[in-house]
């Protein structure tokens, strides 16, 4: 067997990851560099190495709650309010920022790569993958549909139906605006909600995405009717109640790309959405 099918078939690296370590000469066999083509015989020993890369962003001491951490992954419970990686109208007070100070708090170093992404004002699971070869296999787990991703959210009024599917093409149809819409030129959507708790004009959600979309719950729950609570910007108004969209990332479930083993890592309900719920009870 050949060297780079031991990479590709074996190892499952990604084209762009094996580019990136033959540029750099980071595969070895048997502690020696030897040709990309070459064939292996039984014992041969592949080694890839995965060289640190540094993060250009500034630490600042900004709490977070990390929900589960290895020598692989950190998973974090982002609080509302908090934006993930620095933009240009949010260069500093970021949660990469505040990732930096946590790492250099402990005397690690690692290049920050978020597998998934919430909005500012969505609370809940963020994955933050530590190397290049994590980072591509839970991204192919998302590609392949493998990592069950369920939210709670309370919503406007109060359903027709229990559970249901709203299965709805989402896209940007004006590049200058940021909101999505529900229209026949959007990617193929899918998102599946129940009805947990019945409060006054409002409905607490369960919901399980099957896609991955951009403000995809947003724009879902919008497009039946039933936008979230305080989400001003899919016709949730303003809420005196809480001061952000009702929507929180609860649960995640994949396969650890190292071991194969089940993960579900769940992600305390935060006090506001708590407190909103109380309140409409």
């Amino acid at each position: 067997m050949e060297l780079k099918e031991i990479l590709y078939d074996q190892m499952r690296l990604s084209s762009r990851l094996v580019r990136k370590l033959k540029r750099t000469k980071n595969i070895l066999v048997n502690g020696n560099k030897i040709a990309f083509h070459a064939r292996l015989r039984k014992g041969d020993r592949v080694e890839v190495i995965m060289e640190e890369e540094s993060n250009q962003f500034e630490p600042q001491n900004i709490p977070i709650d990390v929900v589960y951490e290895d020598m692989d992954l950190l998973i974090l419970n982002k609080q509302p309010g908090l934006v993930v990686h620095p933009t240009k109208g949010h260069p500093i007070g970021t949660l990469a920022n505040a990732i930096v100070y946590y790492m250099q708090e402990r005397g690690e170093s690692f290049k920050i790569r978020f597998v998934n992404r919430l909005d500012r004002d969505t609370s809940g699971l963020i994955i933050i993958a530590k190397n290049p070869y994590i980072q591509q296999e839970l991204s192919k787990q998302m590609i392949d549909n493998q990592v069950e991703k369920r939210y709670l959210a309370v919503i406007k009024g109060c359903l027709e139906t229990e559970k249901g599917t709203v299965d709805a093409p989402i896209g940007r149809p004006y590049p200058e605006d940021i909101t999505r819409k529900v229209y026949a030129g959007g990617q193929p959507s899918i998102t599946h909600y129940e009805a947990v708790e019945q409060l006054k004009d409002a409905t607490v959600v369960r919901l399980l995405l099957e896609t991955g979309r951009t403000h995809q719950i947003r724009v879902h729950m919008s497009y039946i009717g039933h936008p979230i609570l305080g989400d001003e910007l899919y016709g949730g108004k303003a809420d005196i109640l809480i001061e952000r969209q009702a929507l929180h990332a609860e649960i995640l479930r994949f396969l650890h790309p190292r071991t194969g083993e089940p993960m579900e890592v769940k992600a305390s309900i935060p006090a506001d959405i708590l407190e909103l719920i109380t309140k409409l009870s």
